[in-house]
């Protein structure tokens, strides 16, 4: 299972990281975000972070120009669009960046997530919002026709019952890891070590 922790902000946000090493991690672009970067925050963190960590921008309707230009720089491994864009607009992306797309999907039915079974995106989450750290009912995924990573509302509580769910690729966690509004590095070590544990775990008794 694979781990991505959203929402850096703060320089030290990527000592914790290298020291968790999470597969992902997370860099919010969108404005009403309080864990916004920008371009040379964003570039700062990429020459930080360890290189085997993969850099996953987060969008919410976002020029695709302004996204690809960030993944050709290699600023950015990995486009996350999670606002109301069109499939059109991922194959866009993908096409003239030559980088991974994934679609945030805001699960409120069904409906939600059949609409991108047969998407061009690399990728799909589910959320129960925009970063909020909002659950939503798990009982919905069985519409998913395809693997997928998800967000909303998870901590160290809720791993092992996300863990179970036919077709889960990972987990994306921000506000589960933070104390105060501020990423907290015990609770990212905690839960990094423990989806490492489960994969190895799972990997002893196969």
């Amino acid at each position: 299972m694979q781990i991505k922790i959203c929402g850096l902000f703060r320089p030290v946000d990527a000592d914790y990281v290298n020291e968790a090493m999470p597969d992902y991690a997370g860099l919010v672009f969108w404005e009403k975000s309080r864990r916004r970067v920008d371009r040379e925050q964003a570039d700062a963190f990429r020459k930080s972070l360890h290189p085997d960590i993969q850099t996953v921008g987060v969008f919410v309707d976002e020029e695709p120009d302004i996204i690809i230009e960030l993944l050709k720089a290699d600023i950015l491994d990995i486009a996350q669009l999670h606002g109301q864009e069109t499939e059109e607009q991922v194959r866009d992306i993908k096409e003239r960046s030559g980088k991974p797309v994934w679609k945030a999907v805001e699960v409120k039915s069904a409906a939600d997530i059949e609409k991108w079974n047969a998407s061009a995106v690399d990728c799909l989450l589910f959320d129960g919002g925009k970063g909020g750290g909002k659950p939503f009912a798990w009982e919905l995924l069985k519409c998913a026709k395809r693997p997928f990573l998800l967000a909303g509302g998870l901590n160290m509580n809720r791993i092992g019952a996300a863990a179970e769910l036919p077709g889960l690729l990972g987990i994306d966690i921000s506000s589960g890891v933070e104390t105060d509004g501020f990423k907290d590095r015990e609770k990212i070590l905690q839960i990094v070590r423990r989806v490492k544990n489960m994969d190895e775990k799972e990997r002893g008794e196969r």
